[in-house]
C-alpha cells in the first residue's frame, strides 16, 4: 500500500488543509502566539498524535489476536519535555494498559509498542526528497 497525503495553504494564515486519496480531510494550524488561529493541532502535535494512534491500534490488534483482555490503551506523548537535547530529539511515550493482563502480557505489549509502524519510521533513517513542481501541474 502506498501512503500519501496532500497539504495546501488556505485563506487563513498558517491553517493548512490536509487530505488523502480516500477523501479524508483534516487541518493543522499554528498557535495564536505564532500568528495562527489555533484552530487545529500544530504539525508537531500531529506527528505525536500519529505515534500515539499507531501505538494504540497496534496494541489493540495484537491483544485481539492473542485474545487477551485489553480493555483500554492510553498513550501520553511529549516532545523534548526538558528542552531540546544537545543532539537529536526525544519523544517520551507513557503507555497505560487497562484490562485483566498479567505482568508477562504487559511486558510483551510494551515490546509490541516498539514495533508499531510509526515508531519504526521515526526511529529509523528517513530520507526526504523535495522537488519544485510546476504550478500548472495538478
Amino acid at each position: 500500500m502506498i501512503h500519501s497525503a496532500h497539504a495546501a495553504s488556505t485563506d487563513t494564515p498558517y491553517r493548512v488543509r490536509l487530505d488523502d486519496p480516500q477523501g479524508h480531510v483534516w487541518h493543522v494550524d499554528e498557535p495564536a502566539d505564532k500568528g495562527g488561529g489555533d484552530t487545529a493541532p500544530n504539525p508537531l502535535q500531529l506527528l505525536l498524535s500519529a505515534l500515539g494512534a499507531c501505538t494504540t491500534v497496534t496494541l489493540q490488534m495484537y491483544a485481539a489476536r492473542k485474545q487477551w483482555k485489553l480493555e483500554r490503551v492510553d498513550v501520553q506523548l511529549q516532545l523534548n519535555p526538558e528542552g531540546t537535547p544537545a543532539s537529536g530529539n526525544l519523544i517520551e511515550r507513557h503507555i497505560s494498559l487497562q484490562g485483566d493482563l498479567d505482568a508477562e502480557q504487559r511486558q510483551r505489549l510494551l515490546q509490541v509498542a516498539e514495533a508499531c509502524p510509526v515508531h519504526k519510521l521515526l526511529a529509523g533513517e528517513v530520507r526526504i526528497h523535495t522537488a519544485l513542481q510546476d504550478p500548472a501541474q495538478p
